[in-house]
């Protein structure tokens, strides 16, 4: 029996040629590259600025894209798991410290990483912290994608490929790959984001599915030149717009099957979270003190407030620099004038000293 015979890749040859890429996703793709020609401008200046980027956008995409599969750890455990290596002591911290393994193991390798079901597989094991019976292993049974409306009713939104048929599928999306990258009509940053949809509407594995598209999203991108998610964590933008992402991607796994599901949502949001990590990388480098490291970061980050903020605020944010060093540099900025406060204590306000033009 062909194991691929249930479905109908969005990454088809003679479909993607007969897409037009309307306008609007024109732009965006335009944005996009545009971005990556300053990319080589952007990383050739402050290696201090970046070093500390690099740090802060491990832990940041390490905690995201387990949060949104649910998984989290306590603030003060996140920090020695994900950049001292400390010994994981519960599952969700294998898994934090797995994510970050399958990261550094795509940010170091030489050559372009090509898709493969055995690449598949080594992230997914990698990911998974590689303590599951099933790491690194297809589904053995069917499932289905649902949720729970505010009411606990259970509501299906999507039923994946089915478990004997997921090998094949991923075996013929990875076949199909390159022959899209090789069409220079197709823009290459489509075919990584019809790769993906395709990838989570094949949903190959018990649990990890979406870790796994992230993975894939980051070193299909490095692939093609887009290094930005060394610097900023994407993990950390789709977090942010989980109900654009989660809307984009019923919408366009809708018919998937049958071959009759739209891709431009999908493509449009795809490229949009890119574009949002390059302007927040492009913002920070150029603000950034020439030899700031990470208390440049902390100034960059208050300078790029558009509103008062809390110290916890701030130490969310930038998870990689320790909260006495960013007291430290808040408190700098207040002597100098730019902040002032509101309160005392942990629920003290920040706030510019004076309005900003």
């Amino acid at each position: 029996m062909d194991n691929t015979m249930d479905i109908r890749l969005n990454l088809d040859l003679s479909r993607m040629k007969r897409l037009t890429v309307p306008m609007g996703t024109g732009w965006l793709l335009a944005e996009c590259m545009e971005a990556r020609g300053k990319q080589d401008l952007w990383t050739n200046r402050k290696p201090e600025v970046l070093a500390a980027l690099r740090e802060q956008a491990i832990v940041q995409s390490v905690e995201s894209s387990n949060r949104i599969e649910g998984v989290t750890v306590e603030a003060e455990r996140l920090r020695p798991v994900v950049l001292h290596g400390t010994r994981p002591r519960t599952r969700p911290e294998e898994e934090l410290a797995g994510y970050r393994r399958a990261l550094e193991w795509i940010f170091t390798r030489r050559a372009p990483i090509e898709p493969s079901p055995r690449l598949v597989l080594h992230l997914h094991a990698t990911a998974q912290g590689g303590q599951t019976g099933d790491a690194g292993k297809w589904k053995s049974r069917d499932n289905e994608i649902i949720e729970f409306d505010k009411a606990g009713q259970r509501r299906t939104m999507f039923v994946p490929v089915k478990a004997k048929h997921a090998p094949g599928a991923v075996d013929a999306l990875c076949r199909a790959y390159p022959g899209i990258r090789s069409d220079d009509g197709i823009p290459g940053l489509l075919a990584v984001a019809s790769f993906v949809l395709d990838f989570l509407c094949i949903h190959p594995f018990r649990d990890g599915n979406g870790r796994i598209s992230r993975l894939l999203i980051t070193a299909l991108l490095q692939a093609e030149g887009f290094e930005v998610g060394r610097y900023v964590s994407l993990e950390r933008i789709v977090e942010g717009s989980k109900e654009e992402y989660y809307g984009a991607l019923e919408s366009c796994s809708r018919g998937w099957h049958e071959g009759r599901n739209e891709i431009v949502p999908w493509w449009n949001y795809f490229l949009g979270m890119l574009r949002k990590a390059y302007v927040e990388f492009g913002d920070t480098v150029e603000k950034a003190p020439q030899r700031g490291g990470k208390a440049g970061m902390v100034r960059s980050a208050v300078l790029s407030r558009a509103a008062s903020f809390t110290l916890a605020e701030l130490v969310h944010r930038l998870p990689s620099v320790s909260p006495p060093m960013i007291k430290n540099v808040l408190g700098k900025m207040k002597q100098e004038g730019t902040l002032k406060t509101r309160g005392h204590g942990r629920s003290a306000v920040w706030e510019f000293a004076r309005k900003r033009q």
